[in-house]
């Protein structure tokens, strides 16, 4: 990746949650690996596709004493001060008469990537851009059904998602100190509204800027290296929160949570690989959790899980 950024060719990467698979394709080669892609900055995917059916959507989340197992490994390392916000998600069969194709053409989001008989993910979530020498990160944490009375507003205050969001923004503005001088937060607290097919949520971001040291400046791979795992998909602190969710969760993220992005040979635009749905022999899983801190209540938690299982096809 230092090597392609290097020399200002484009190329797009995915790279999996715990940096263990790399994935680079040149531009020229994108065709050739059978990936669709749709970005703002990017998109090989020409098709106009027409949904002729009307659709059908069966999660089957796993019950809430299962789900309790994990969360209460995560509370007791919380409790014992191991962490104080940590990721826990969980794998959900669905039943669907989506193909993974027919989700990636037709759902409505910034990041979206089709990966054929593997995975389709569409992601409202920034990871880093790189603009010009300067760096800008987007954490989101914190979501709510848009329903609900004065619902922004509520997010906004809500005692326990305040906590996980300046949380997060502290742990980004950290690690994007290491990379970059000048870091400060330009945007806090920021609402935007998803929707779904099943139901609309918002969701809360902050913007966090700064100016790429000299000795990363072109080198997208060591950046990368330096960053990963993304914070708002882990926790802080990160290498004893990264053993928690291992521990905890029991089943492999793979690339969900993992990270891609596209250089055009000057500029970066990367995603968090979230809203993300794998194909595993010929059943469907959806991929989704949230933040956990010592406020966070087991019910609330478990029906965020099932909250976010969703598809943004209108």
């Amino acid at each position: 990746m230092d090597e392609l950024s290097l020399q200002k060719v484009p190329f797009f990467f995915m790279i999996d949650f715990l940096a263990e698979n790399v994935e680079v394709y040149p531009e020229s080669e994108i065709e050739k690996s059978g990936l669709l892609i749709d970005f703002q900055s990017f998109s090989n995917s020409k098709q106009e596709h027409v949904l002729n059916k009307k659709i059908e959507w069966n999660p089957l989340p796993e019950s809430l004493e299962i789900f309790k197992e994990g969360f209460e490994k995560v509370q007791k390392n919380i409790r014992l001060g191991n962490s104080y916000l940590t990721n826990y998600t969980r794998k959900t069969e669905i039943q669907t008469n989506l193909s993974l194709d027919e989700i990636f053409y037709h759902s409505i989001a910034k990041y979206k990537v089709y990966s054929k008989d593997f995975f389709v993910f569409f992601s409202p979530e920034t990871f880093v851009k790189i603009i010009d020498g300067k760096i800008l990160t987007y954490p989101m944490k914190g979501t709510i059904d848009a329903s609900l009375e004065n619902a922004a507003e509520v997010l906004k205050n809500d005692k326990k998602e305040k906590a996980e969001h300046y949380t997060v923004v502290d742990l980004l503005r950290n690690d994007l100190s290491m990379v970059a001088h000048d870091v400060k937060v330009d945007q806090f607290q920021h609402i935007d509204l998803i929707r779904t097919q099943q139901k609309d949520l918002y969701a809360m971001s902050s913007e966090i800027s700064g100016t790429i040291k000299p000795e990363f400046a072109g080198r997208i791979g060591s950046l990368m290296k330096k960053l990963l795992p993304a914070g708002s998909i882990l926790g802080a602190p990160k290498p004893k929160t990264l053993e928690i969710i291992l521990e905890a969760e029991g089943y492999d993220r793979g690339y969900y949570t993992g990270v891609c992005g596209w250089f055009d040979g000057e500029n970066l635009d990367s995603c968090v690989m979230i809203r993300f749905i794998e194909k595993e022999g010929d059943k469907l899983y959806f991929k989704s959790g949230g933040g956990i801190t010592h406020m966070s209540r087991l019910e609330d938690e478990y029906q965020e899980m099932k909250n976010k299982i969703y598809v943004p096809i209108h």
